[in-house]
């Protein structure tokens, strides 16, 4: 299988946003392991209750630093644009882009 970063939106400013944001990033997941690749969201897993929270920026900083340490694994980038391309996620493509990884761009449609 082929390792992947997931880059898919996650802050928001509504609770609400969030909740969509997370569905969103777990239909990105299903759609990388159809394609067989073995995919990793940092902004999933980190910003679980009890490990960091988002919305301080020292936490949120050293959880998109985590993300960079496991992704350094990765053979691509994927960035799921359908909800547009947050900061996060240019921080994410722009790091992709400086270490030599492959950035590709997909949609999932209906999201």
């Amino acid at each position: 299988m082929r390792r992947v970063v997931v880059e898919s939106p996650y802050k928001a400013r509504w609770w609400w946003q969030r909740w969509y944001n997370r569905r969103y990033a777990r239909a990105c997941l299903h759609d990388c392991l159809a394609r067989n690749e073995a995919p990793f969201a940092s902004h999933l897993l980190y910003t679980q209750p009890g490990v960091l929270r988002d919305g301080v920026a020292l936490e949120r900083e050293l959880g998109i630093q985590a993300g960079f340490a496991w992704g350094a694994q990765a053979q691509a980038c994927v960035v799921y644009e359908d909800r547009g391309v947050s900061e996060g996620m240019r921080r994410g493509i722009q790091r992709a882009k400086d270490v030599g990884m492959p950035v590709e761009y997909r949609r999932l449609g209906s999201h």
